[in-house]
């Protein structure tokens, strides 16, 4: 731990120049005196760090000392200093090693490229949408620690019916998506997913995971994810779309997915075909455009919409 601080300092040093004992000590999270001793340590090992004293004073490497990192070229530097999102890395516990290995690269990279590092001050990553997040899932450590370590699990899973089971499986690895992580894990020789926030308990046993040779886990995502979309469940529809409504329709819709939009017939409107999921989600979608949307078919919808329009217009109306 220490000879990493050591590295740390120097690197710090190589970027800023100059450094007080109060900012190094705030930036390596340890005592001023800590930091003290550390320079008599650099000292002690050659490298020509100096204390200046005054308002302007501080620690700094005597010039022309520097390392350089070759053989990264402007694009590959430009690649690994893009912001990776926060929460991910606070997830994984890398959020304070990332930084630390950036201020590295950083220190680094000789003067030519320095400039090459300010991506990071104009593009951003902003993963989690507008609506805030749940909490955090209190198992993912666990779940993380059987991954990383390759030993076997033992959970308390909730089932999407509000069940519980207890499962002991043997860890592949873990996926994001969007804002959820996920657990891909074998049991019973059969690869399968966990949503981790379901994990109401977990324990990470002494028995290492069994691996099978050929798994790989971003070709598995692919073609689970590829599989969960073919067997979502779909209820087409075709609709009559007002032409003033008709640039909101791509777009307006969360559980409805436009296949095809003709063009507009004699009197402007456009005939639209829809997958939703379900019936209720279809007659929802339609009632939030308004008198912009009609149902050509399926009849059950025309009727379910027929329904819910005349039950609204009467709570409307009654005093």
């Amino acid at each position: 731990m220490r000879a990493d601080r050591l590295v740390s300092i120097l690197l710090l040093l190589q970027t800023h120049r100059r450094l007080t004992t109060r900012e190094l000590a705030a930036r390596l999270e340890v005592s001023q005196r800590t930091i003290h001793r550390d320079m008599d340590a650099l000292s002690a090992a050659g490298i020509p760090v100096v204390a200046d004293r005054g308002a302007h004073g501080g620690w700094s490497l005597l010039e022309p000392y520097q390392t350089n990192l070759t053989g990264l070229t402007d694009a590959e530097i430009r690649a690994l200093f893009l912001t990776t999102p926060a929460r991910l890395l606070t997830d994984l516990g890398l959020r304070q090693a990332h930084s630390a290995a950036l201020i590295k690269l950083q220190a680094a990279l000789p003067a030519a490229q320095q400039d090459a590092i300010n991506i990071r001050e104009r593009i951003l990553f902003d993963v989690p949408g507008w609506q805030p997040s749940k909490a955090e899932d209190t198992c993912f450590p666990f779940v993380q620690e059987a991954v990383l370590s390759s030993r076997r699990l033992r959970m308390i899973y909730e089932r999407s019916d509000g069940t519980t089971v207890e499962r002991e499986v043997d860890p592949l690895g873990l996926v994001v998506k969007g804002q959820t992580w996920y657990l891909v894990a074998a049991v019973e020789e059969e690869i399968r997913t966990y949503r981790v926030s379901r994990v109401q308990d977990a324990q990470v046993l002494d028995a290492p995971s069994q691996r099978p040779p050929d798994f790989n886990l971003a070709q598995f995502w692919v073609k689970s994810s590829e599989e969960f979309v073919a067997n979502l469940p779909r209820y087409p529809a075709r609709l009559r779309i007002h032409p003033e409504w008709i640039g909101r329709v791509p777009g307006w819709w969360r559980f409805g997915r436009v296949e095809h939009i003709d063009p507009p017939d004699e009197t402007g409107w456009h005939t639209v075909r829809v997958n939703f999921e379900v019936l209720e989600e279809a007659a929802g979608s339609v009632l939030a455009c308004g008198p912009f949307a009609e149902v050509i078919a399926p009849e059950e919808l025309k009727q379910r919409v027929h329904e819910w329009a005349q039950a609204v217009a009467q709570r409307s109306l009654s005093p």
